[in-house]
């Protein structure tokens, strides 16, 4: 296969090429809201992904995700997109069984060979997750896009949403920080050791932390993508109805992200989370990198966990002993309606 450096592609890369918040959001409002009895989570609460009982005992849980190259390396994209896919079943609480895969290929650029590599790195992905690839759809198109349609199984009366979190609860977060700001950095060949980092991390499925948390009392979970932490700690607080604070020091960060944020290497879409949030405080010592970082568009982020206080620190160490070394507490839950706190 012939050398291609596949971001040179696309203007944008992975979740940063999500449509903004508030632009999405302006849109769906106009659409009529259907109701069915055996939908259990459907678009009301934006949680990760949709619900559909089946019976008393299983649901079926289905989402889909797919984005432009945030790394160069085919076989790396696949992963990354495919872990990001499988991302949403996790956060459910479900576990994932089948996937297709959607695929935008420029096939008058770029020869089948780097096509075979991408849904070679999603299939080897999807094969660790204990799931199948069942099928598919292409199209062709002038920028490369891969990802999937993921459906899983869960019981009904155990399924995690991003709407249930109460006042008192402590926050938990499984991956760092900041690969938005490092994808930025790597198309300006800056900041390699952050970079690996990034691409590592973006390419660990969320699956150990999804099971770790499954023996504990979870009463909210979502995973951080394209809105960056505190657009999706928004949805928490408005579809819980409270408030949340976050301790912008106990915040995990990949290496060199707050230098290259610093530097001014953020991507358009933290721009977009930012003039979108207006419930959002920072304390006046927050830096303005770690501001950044807040908004910054993660792929393939980690879980975020609303869990009762007296379980927490139980969690944690439960999550580090699994390892994952980069879980940490990051903020509490309060009263309130939809505000966030950044001290």
């Amino acid at each position: 296969m012939p050398v291609v450096r596949l971001t040179e592609y696309s203007q944008r890369g992975g979740c940063a090429a999500k449509l903004g918040p508030g632009e999405l959001a302006g849109v769906l409002k106009q659409l009529p809201v259907t109701f069915n009895p055996n939908v259990l989570v459907g678009i009301a609460t934006s949680d990760d992904a949709g619900v559909y009982k089946l019976n008393a005992t299983t649901a079926l849980v289905q989402t889909v995700d797919f984005f432009t190259p945030i790394v160069d390396d085919p076989y790396l994209f696949g992963q990354i997109a495919a872990a990001n896919s499988l991302s949403d079943i996790y956060a459910m609480g479900a576990t994932p069984i089948t996937a297709l895969n959607l695929v935008a290929f420029p096939n008058c650029k770029l020869p089948g060979e780097v096509l075979q590599a991408i849904l070679q790195g999603g299939q080897d992905k999807v094969a660790e997750s204990g799931a199948v690839i069942i099928g598919g759809h292409s199209i062709a198109d002038d920028e490369p896009k891969y990802g999937l349609t993921v459906t899983g199984l869960a019981h009904p009366d155990k399924i995690w949403t991003n709407a249930g979190a109460q006042p008192g609860d402590q926050l938990v977060l499984t991956k760092a920080l900041g690969t938005g700001i490092l994808t930025s950095a790597a198309r300006a060949d800056l900041f390699p050791q952050g970079v690996a980092a990034a691409t590592a991390g973006m390419a660990a499925l969320n699956a150990v932390a999804a099971k770790v948390a499954a023996g504990f009392s979870v009463h909210a979970c979502t995973d951080i993508t394209g809105f960056g932490l505190l657009g999706h700690l928004y949805e928490v607080a408005a579809g819980s109805k409270v408030s949340i604070t976050v301790n912008s020091a106990a915040l995990p960060l990949l290496p060199d992200a707050a230098e290259a944020a610093g530097m001014g290497l953020v991507p358009a879409g933290a721009y977009a989370n930012r003039n979108y949030l207006k419930t959002v405080t920072f304390a006046e010592h927050v830096q303005e990198n770690i501001r950044d970082i807040c908004f910054d568009p993660q792929t393939s982020g980690g879980l975020l966990l609303a869990i009762p206080a007296k379980q927490a620190e139980e969690l944690l160490a439960a999550l580090h002993d699994a390892g994952l070394a980069q879980a940490c507490l990051i903020g509490q839950v309060m009263d309130g309606g939809g505000e966030i706190y950044v001290r």
